[in-house]
């Protein structure tokens, strides 16, 4: 992992409050696992005091660019939205575990499930899946037909089904309305996305599968325990145990964390 300034090439915005920032750096060759992330300081001095921790979306090694797409809630973000080509931010990163893909063969069936800013990731990922001669299916869930983005993306990797919580565009409901509509089978599922998703993709999805969690943290790099969740754990008294979300995730095998 590094620390460096990447430059800014293309900010835009893709749907309300989300935007897409394209920066370029050394640094991005390393980024080559899907489902890790980089923690990223928006401007010197400590206003706004934290790093702000962003998915990769997407990552075109031979031109050094990364791609990443967040939401704007606080004042990092909106900062970040400000910046515009040429400028510099600090990228520190990889960081976290991404989404294991050597079990993939070719012909094999991956279902992506994400919501919300927990989309992006699952681009990246399933290029790579596409890459390895896997069929791609996608469910992405929106709350309504003006938020949906990077549907055209996932359309040149494979099936795409859109769902929006009030029907203006898709499957009407959730994306597991979607999962239980799903004819075609599949191999292993791979989501991303608020808690409450994940938890009922979890109950809902069939085979192996694997979660990435999104959570506020410190440090990213597991000194601060600003992140850390619960694990089942048989053996211990308590049948918990603890992980950290940033450094020991933050993607988790399906049914492991106790969302």
């Amino acid at each position: 992992m590094k620390d460096e300034y990447l430059k800014i090439k293309e900010q835009k915005q893709l749907a309300p409050n989300i935007f897409q920032v394209k920066l370029q750096g050394k640094s991005v060759r390393e980024m080559t696992a899907p489902g890790q992330f980089v923690h990223v300081k928006i401007q010197p001095g400590i206003d706004p005091s934290l790093r702000r921790p962003l998915s990769i979306a997407d990552v075109e090694a031979e031109k050094e660019e990364l791609t990443l797409i967040y939401r704007t809630e606080g004042r990092g973000t909106k900062l970040l939205a400000g910046k515009v080509p040429g400028e510099e931010i600090k990228v520190f990163g990889p960081l976290g575990k991404g989404f294991p893909t050597d079990a993939v063969k070719p012909g094999d069936t991956c279902l992506l499930v994400g919501g919300g800013v927990g989309i992006p990731p699952l681009y990246y990922l399933g290029r790579q899946l596409a890459e390895k001669g896997a069929e791609i299916i996608t469910i992405l869930g929106f709350r309504k037909a003006e938020d949906i983005f990077l549907e055209e993306e996932f359309q040149q990797l494979g099936k795409v089904i859109i769902t929006t919580e009030d029907g203006s565009r898709g499957v009407k409901g959730y994306v597991t309305d979607a999962i239980n509509q799903l004819a075609a089978s599949y191999d292993t599922y791979y989501t991303c996305g608020p808690n409450p998703m994940l938890r009922a993709v979890e109950e809902t999805a069939k085979g192996p599968g694997f979660v990435s969690m999104e959570e506020r943290m410190g440090c990213g790099i597991g000194a601060c325990l600003a992140c850390v969740c619960q694990l089942k754990d048989p053996d211990s008294t308590s049948g918990r145990k603890y992980r950290k979300i940033c450094s020991d995730g933050p993607v988790f095998p399906a049914g492991e964390v106790l969302i």
